[in-house]
């Protein structure tokens, strides 16, 4: 049984033993439901003694630390420990959380503390500087931060009848605190001569500015103001760890296990020495105190807690124990009885019952205990010590039977034989032990195979095999009772283990993760009859895999709770439970099974929220219990969006080529060209690996986006207005409700996301600082108020916005697997749902953070990888499309229905009043009915539907459908390959843009006298554009192969393309049909070229490092061009048509002659003077200047000169377009510079007439023309141009003043000069101009 799924059944924490006492003080109060609510590892406990029930919270991923009540005595704040602590804010109630307060504190939380109204929450962190934060904890934003002090904080506290107070106490310091606008500023309280300066570890705040503060001598210090005004000595007998005001007055907890109660003025009520009572002990020491009404809780170091009433002080109830202080990992469980043993290095060994949850024996050892076992008939008790020694005590009365020590190194494991006659124990000395019971213990064998220590045991079930783990991961066995190695293979064959505690073996290879070698699992127990085992590791969690596991990187269920190590795991004896105890927490977790059967029952019971999953999200990648991803979608998860270089880098390379640029600006430069391009058509759509990024806007409009480029494109003129503002690939669009705004997201290393109008196509906000890499994914609000956004990092974190103000309200870590759609919910803009790769997941925002729950599949199936999603017509029910062509419908968190809509994946869907659409990979467009019972319509998108006025031709019938918006009657479809469709709903569809498929695009060719231009594509087309107003596409045939090159013949009838394969084909101009073909070479044929005149040669330059002249008539190869050392790039003929320029990889300019292919040498005066028919090279005297200073980290990667060779145009790999005055000579030349493509423009080729230049962008697909215009012809638009690198240093350089104080450096010298005096009002205080919204009065 090699599945390697995740097993059906689950666990569910049922108590936990424990209480945190140790490095923590107050925590521990009494809710307002008379419930008791304290910490214990990393979770929240609320206990009710009423019903001996517990309640948790899981909100925490590790150590708790602090605990806050809030004044309402419902609400409970909690922070913890980490690398990144936040605080969770969550309802005692439901142990739901409400708020998550983070990104602000690091190392963990110390404290915590609510303000009177409860409103506000400050917290402590455990930085080097203690930072003191004020959040308003509901919206999780930060009010104020200061650093706290250099030394520990302890306690702090509001005080209660002053507003925007605060008083913190520590090592050797107390702090007064007032809270002014958003600057906290502290005064330090003056000990002066009442009192020594010591550390204060307590304090609360009374009326009148006076507060009361517990000192570590044990003496109470009252301050008035920030003045020690007396002191109560002796209040107790040593440090006061603990006080709690309530109404009556104070109650104090000290070291010297007193309790103390003082009235409001704090004078003395009455001491209840818990050492002196029943339960007590010596040693005792509290820790936490909390007094309402006659009952007090009282928490000790040592894990207890015990409620007093007032009126019987001397009987304290023990409601709750744990271990002590010490790692604990010794646990054995009852073979007949629901009790489980635990022994720690706190010396004790206890006995807690599982059905009363109770502790009911606990007896103290010599020594600290590292391991536990009981005997097959449950009368003796094992206990491995630290020192090599072992006991066995009666379970009974927990007395001695023997002591034995035959060990110098700790037992760290032990185990009785089925047949109850041999006890085996393990040490460090690497050898295993064996006694025999009945012989009083005494030594009858040894096994010593092993070279490492002993870490686990198994006896087979007839006693007579034993295996062992060793530290080295080794797995070994023995004969018993004598201890011989076995080693025979077919001996060891039909072995029956009695129980399987092992981490190495055939059997639990599927605990490990397919990649590690680590020993991070320190126990298992396997249930044989559910066929289940559970593991423990050092990462806090509990996992339950099947048994047996053979194949590594199982999936699995997980657990959380544990904070630090789990060290060991056990069924119980009947296995409705398991028991894990942690190290470092020393707490016990008693987990409920629920097996398959009873999880059906239990779907009504919502799932435990948590922030951390307790699925396997991260079990493994392996897909095996998934259907196989479909091509495409397998595909886009290739796709990386990391860049080598962002254009965010550009100022710094440029400050790191400093150096040159000096060198440079002493030489007279170039001035940029007076004239100027700007962009006029692009056409593309990028629908390769983006969805539902295609809407209407209020007028008719369309929007959409492609490379760098918002466009909005008017249908009844066929024109389009940009919205250049992105500098990098736009991967993702998302329309305001009111459809006038538009937010899209790119690319890039901090990247941004911007709103913009539509209308004027003006930017109204960006957004940064919170994505890396890139946004994949965004959504807006129903009131538009808000913005959701998902990011392309490791983890695809989800960012909520008030877009607006700029400021993030929520962040949430989304999933390690690629998210395609967030959408936020309608009717309730807290909400939101995403999407992707097996992935469906419900979010709702709490303050700072977002909580999300996974969709609940119960028992229909599992998570598919979804592709889309929209929210139905109520807020619970949500709608999404699957990669198997399903629509899945949800109510609340779970799945109700699933209905069969699309062969192949459902890439998009819509939600109308009435009802939905649907498009998938099947290239159908479908109307449902509001509750997806019936399909009401169909559309095929076919080439035989398409309308006469289209403006291109249809690649392929049914193309894969990647977004779908309705509105004006129609329905607008985005395919993958890259065209925008209207579909009527009639029937008749219209093609309205269109661009290249997916792969780079590198040919470009413009016709030697029409307004018509060529491109070829690795997509494995060759297209015809028109350049004339009519912009659409006139003609396209599909090749066998891509191809990076294409050239007219001077008289424009035939056409050259260069494939990817060495060969090349000529075909005619007009039909696109073959006149001939031929293949010489085996790479990349990588440029192309007629000779000029009659066209007689024809050039063909290959990656193979060679060009080939072929005679065009006679259709032979007549020439080779030797002697390049790498792959050509570039090459022009001259106009006689008897020379040839080339340009290779390794920025060599080489001249052949023509046909023959001799090479040449020629001076680079000399090149100038030749007249060249066509100028695309990038190397060479003349255009020396179009290198940028990080030639190094950027290429120029194409050239192209208008036919009066004043203006060379480039583009380069950052997806600049930038003009030059021709000839550029000289470094660095000053240029325009042209963004609208993301990554290389690839091409660049300037009409016959020069009135467009057209640009190709090489992974953006696009095809961009843009309109020269001449000087003076410059109406102000923006995103014209920025100037080149060196904008400063115009010709003729600075006058000198301007020079000095250019060179001046700001930095402030301790303000040393006297502040003038200042006149006026303060800018806050004048009469503000009203903004443009509150004049107009509009609501958006």
């Amino acid at each position: 049984m090699a599945d390697r799924s995740a097993p059906s059944c689950h666990l569910r924490l049922e108590w936990v033993y424990g209480y945190r006492g140790h490095q923590c003080r107050n925590n521990l109060y009494y809710t307002a439901a008379k419930e008791i609510v304290y910490f214990v590892a990393g979770v929240g406990v609320v206990y009710s003694p009423r019903e001996h029930r517990q309640k948790f919270y899981l909100g925490h991923q590790d150590d708790i630390i602090s605990l806050a009540l809030h004044p309402d005595r419902v609400l409970v704040a909690t922070g913890q420990v980490g690398k990144e602590p936040y605080i969770c804010v969550w309802d005692s109630y439901t142990v739901q959380t409400v708020s998550v307060l983070k990104d602000v504190h690091t190392h963990g939380i110390a404290c915590l503390a609510f303000d009177l109204d409860g409103q506000r929450l400050v917290s402590v962190g455990l930085d080097s500087k203690n930072t003191v934060c004020v959040w308003d904890w509901r919206k999780g934003k930060l009010l104020s931060m200061a650093p706290g002090h250099t030394d520990r904080i302890f306690d702090i506290s509001w005080d209660l009848y002053q507003p925007n107070k605060l008083v913190s106490c520590g090592v050797k310091h107390i702090k007064f605190w007032s809270l002014c606008g958003n600057s906290l500023t502290p005064k330090r309280g003056v000990f002066g001569k009442t009192g020594d300066l010591q550390t204060i570890l307590c304090l609360a705040c009374a009326r009148d500015e006076v507060t009361y503060s517990g000192a570590l001598n044990g003496d109470i210090y009252v301050w008035k103001g920030i003045n020690l005004v007396r002191t109560i000595q002796g209040a107790h007998a040593a440090g006061i760890f603990s006080m709690n005001a309530c109404e009556e007055g104070f109650a104090t907890g000290g070291r010297d296990g007193c309790v103390r109660l003082w009235d409001l003025n704090f004078k003395p009520i009455t001491v209840i020495d818990l050492r002196e009572t029943d339960q007590g002990y010596k040693g005792l020491s509290v820790r936490s105190v909390c007094w309402r009404g006659d009952h007090i809780l009282v928490g000790t170091q040592d894990s207890e807690i015990f409620e007093i009433v007032v009126h019987e002080r001397n009987k304290p109830f023990l409601i709750m124990q744990g271990h002590c202080e010490g790692e604990l990992w010794a646990l054995a469980v009852h073979p007949t009885k629901p009790l489980a043993m635990t022994g720690s290095d706190d010396r004790s060994v206890r006995i807690w019952s599982l059905i009363d949850h109770a502790l009911i024996a606990r007896c103290n050892m010599e020594e600290p205990i590292r391991c536990a076992a009981v005997s097959t008939d449950g009368i003796h008790l094992a206990l491995g010590m630290k020192d090599g020694s072992f006991t066995v005590l009666r379970v009974r009365d927990m007395t001695e039977v023997v002591h034995i020590k035959d060990r110098k190194e700790a037992i760290h494991e032990l185990k009785y034989s089925p047949d109850g006659n041999f006890l085996a124990v393990g040490s460090n000395d690497s050898s295993v032990d064996i006694y025999g019971v009945v012989q009083r213990y005494k030594k009858v064998g040894e096994c010593i195979g092993s070279l490492s220590f002993i870490t686990h045991m198994d006896w087979s079930s007839d006693s007579k095999y034993l295996q062992t783990n060793d530290g080295n991961g080794k797995r070994l066995f023995y004969r018993m009772p004598s201890g011989k190695e076995v080693t025979n293979k077919e001996e060891l064959k039909g072995i029956q283990w009695a129980s399987w505690t092992c981490v190495s073996g055939v059997e639990v290879n599927g605990i490990w993760p397919k990649y590690s070698d680590i020993n991070d699992i320190n126990s298992v127990d396997a249930n044989f009859i559910g066929q289940v085992m559970v593991t423990a590791d050092d990462y806090g969690i509990v996992k339950l895999f099947r048994y047996p596991c053979l194949r590594k990187g199982a999936k699995f269920k997980k657990y959380l709770g544990h904070s630090a190590h789990v060290t060991n795991v056990r069924w119980s004896h009947d296995h409705q439970w398991v028991v894990s105890i942690g190290g470092a927490d020393h707490s016990v977790f008693q987990w409920k099974f629920v097996p398959d059967r009873k999880l059906k029952d239990s779907l009504h019971i919502a799932p435990q929220e948590s922030l951390v999953d307790s699925n396997s999200d991260e079990s493994d990648s392996d897909q095996s219990d998934v259907p196989e991803l479909d091509s495409e979608i397998e595909q886009e998860t290739q796709i990386t969006y990391r860049r080598q270089v962002y254009k965010e880098d550009l100022p710094q390379l440029k400050e790191q080529c400093k150096e040159k640029r000096k060198s440079a600006a002493s030489k007279r430069r170039e001035r940029a060209p007076g004239n100027s391009i700007r962009l006029h058509f692009v056409h593309g759509y990028r629908g390769y690996d983006c969805r539902s990024n295609l809407f209407y806007t209020q007028t008719g409009e369309i929007v959409y986006h492609v490379a760098a480029v918002g466009v909005v494109y008017n249908r009844q003129q066929n024109t389009q207005r940009f919205y250049l503002g992105h500098d990098d690939d736009i991967l993702c669009l998302a329309i305001h409700p009111l459809k006038d705004y538009v937010a899209t997201g790119q690319v890039g290393r901090d990247s941004s996301i911007h709103i913009w109008d539509t209308e004027t196509i003006k930017p109204l906000s960006v957004l940064k600082g919170y994505h890396q890499y890139g946004v994949c994914a965004v959504d807006f609000s129903a009131d538009g108020k808000r913005l959701a956004s998902v990011g392309i990092d490791d983890n695809h974190t989800i960012v909520l916005w008030d877009w607006k103000k700029g400021e993030k309200l929520s962040a949430v870590r989304g999933s390690k697997d690629k998210i395609f759609v967030v959408k936020i919910n309608p009717f309730m803009p807290d909400k939101l749902i995403t999407v992707g790769i097996k992935h469906m997941k419900f979010w709702r925002r709490a303050g700072g953070g977002l909580i999300g729950r996974k969709g609940c599949i119960g028992a229909l199936g599992r998570t598919d990888t979804m592709m889309c999603a929209v929210y139905g017509w109520t807020e619970e029910m949500a709608f999404s499309g699957t990669s198997t062509g399903d629509v899945c419908i949800w109510r609340d968190v779970f799945l109700i229905k699933t209905v069969k809509a699309h062969d192949g994946p459902v890439f998009s869907m819509h939600a109308l009043e009435k009802g939905f659409v649907t498009g998938g990979k099947d290239g159908v467009v479908a109307l449902w009915d509001d509750t997806f019972e019936r399909c009401l319509k169909t559309y095929a998108i076919k080439r035989a539907a398409l309308a006469p006025g289209s403006k291109g031709l249809l690649l392929e019938d049914n193309p894969s459908i990647r977004a779908i918006s309705l509105g004006h009657g129609h329905i607008l479809v985005g395919t993958k390959n890259g065209e925008i469709l209207e579909v009527d709903k009639s029937g008749p569809i219209t093609l309205l843009v269109q661009g290249h498929m997916e792969g780079e695009v590198w040919g470009l060719a413009t016709h030697p006298h029409l307004p018509i231009c060529a491109t070829v594509s690795d997509d494995k087309t060759l297209r015809i554009w028109d350049l004339s107003p009519s912009h659409c596409m006139l003609a396209v045939r599909k090749l066998k192969k891509g191809g990076r090159c294409c050239c007219f013949s001077p008289d424009g009838k035939a056409l050259a393309v260069g494939l990817n394969d060495g060969s090349f084909l000529i075909v005619n101009a007009d039909t696109l049909e073959d006149l001939v073909s031929f293949q010489h070479r085996k790479d990349v044929i990588s440029e192309i070229r007629f000779s000029p005149g009659a066209g007689k040669y024809l050039a063909v330059a290959s990656c193979d490092n060679f060009v080939d002249i072929y005679n065009v008539m006679s259709s032979k190869r007549v020439g080779i061009c030797k002697g390049a050392s790498s792959y050509i790039t570039h090459m022009d003929w001259d106009v006689r048509g008897k020379l040839l320029q080339v340009n290779t990889g390794a920025k060599e300019q080489l001249f052949f002659e023509a046909p023959r292919g001799k090479k040449q040498t020629i001076p680079s005066l000399e090149v100038e003077k030749i007249g060249w028919a066509s100028w695309t090279s990038v190397l060479g005297s003349c255009c020396e200047g179009i290198w940028p200073i990080i030639g190094e980290v950027t290429d120029v990667t194409a050239s192209c000169l208008t036919s009066d060779s004043k203006v060379l145009a480039t583009g380069d790999d950052f997806g600049f377009v930038k003009l030059f005055r021709y000839p550029a000579r000289g470094k660095f030349g000053k240029f325009k510079r042209y963004v609208a493509h993301s990554t290389h423009v690839t091409n660049v080729r300037w009409t016959y007439d020069d009135s467009l230049l057209i640009t190709v962008g090489g992974a953006d697909t696009s095809l961009m023309l843009w309109t020269y215009e001449m000087e003076g012809h410059r109406d102000s638009r923006q995103c014209d141009s920025e100037e080149s690198d060196l904008d400063s240093e115009e010709d003729g350089g600075y006058d000198s003043d301007v020079t000095r104080e250019n060179e001046i450096n700001y930095t402030i010298k301790a303000l040393s000069t006297n502040i003038r005096p200042m006149f006026g009002i303060k800018p806050h205080l004048q009469q503000k101009e009203p903004t443009l919204d509150e004049r107009q009065g509009v609501v958006r």
